[in-house]
């Protein structure tokens, strides 16, 4: 069995869907599976795998289902997969050819059980890295202090333990098709550090469709997954008073967009919604103007 599932959630993506399949066939190291979760598509993905598999360069496992959203493919993709490690690499992004080389070579070397996996770069291209490189004197950090504690720019590309993966699925909310991913990860961050690895693995593209370059329709369309991961964000212990509140404020607008009346009552912060509630209404003012 291979030691990592590459695994790329996919929508109508097959116009650059290539770009992720030339890069795993240059890779130093064939030691993986590539894994992809067809959310919905109504595109020719279904037929343009099929003639990938035919060619059968590397292990290709195919799975197509409703669309459910990002969240959703994320929740299959672990249900599915069996391999020790695990990377979700974007159906617009691409690795670097030593990728997988470099993962497994690093995971060998650090793997414990206090470790739910490794922290890496991304990149614009395999040689500029995409925000910052982690510093030197940090070999070991959690995901939420990689941001808020060294203040780190940029998206990084997350490689965690397959059996911590399975554990604590995206909330499915009937109608929407968004949960933010930092859900897991926060989890994690409960019992678990990451190793980091500062080497470029994945070059990205923030496609126009993309949900990063969509987020206030993403608001709009989707306000019960926000508001549950800002009532997330609200009990992680890690937080300042300060990130609690920025929390509730968002958790207002969100529930003012999703109209549930009982927000106050779910909220694990009664007293601090109240007093954002003002900063609420009018953030959803802005969001509401800003997604048309």
């Amino acid at each position: 069995m291979a030691t990592l599932t590459v695994f790329t959630p996919a929508y109508n993506r097959a116009y650059t869907l290539h770009k992720c399949y030339e890069s795993l066939k240059r890779q130093t190291s064939k030691d993986f599976v590539w894994l992809i979760i067809d959310d919905g598509s109504t595109d020719h993905t279904k037929e343009l795998v099929s003639t990938w598999i035919e060619q059968n360069e590397i292990p290709i496992q195919y799975h197509y289902q409703q669309n459910q959203g990002m969240h959703g493919a994320h929740n299959t993709a672990y249900e599915l997969m069996e391999t020790e490690l695990n990377v979700c690499i974007d159906s617009d992004d691409y690795l670097t050819d030593w990728a997988i080389e470099k993962i497994i070579e690093c995971w060998q070397k650090n793997k414990n059980p206090k470790l739910a996996g490794i922290a890496a770069l991304d990149g614009y291209s395999d040689i500029e890295v995409l925000g910052d490189r982690f510093p030197d004197n940090v070999k070991q950090s959690t995901y939420w202090d990689l941001y808020h504690k060294y203040q780190l720019r940029g998206d990084k590309k997350l490689i965690y333990r397959t059996d911590l993966m399975k554990k604590n699925p995206y909330p499915i909310f009937e109608g929407e098709k968004y949960v933010g991913l930092g859900y897991k990860y926060a989890k994690l961050d409960e019992e678990y550090e990451l190793v980091t690895l500062n080497e470029i693995v994945c070059v990205v593209e923030y496609m126009e469709d993309g949900s990063s370059l969509n987020m206030f329709k993403q608001y709009v369309k989707n306000p019960r997954g926000f508001a549950f991961i800002r009532m997330e964000d609200m009990k992680n212990p890690r937080a300042s008073l300060g990130f609690q509140f920025k929390a509730c404020v968002h958790y207002v607008s969100s529930s003012l967009i999703a109209k549930d009346k009982t927000f106050l009552r779910k909220s694990p912060l009664k007293g601090l919604t109240l007093l954002a509630f003002p900063f609420g209404c009018l953030l959803y003012l802005y969001v509401i103007k800003r997604a048309k």
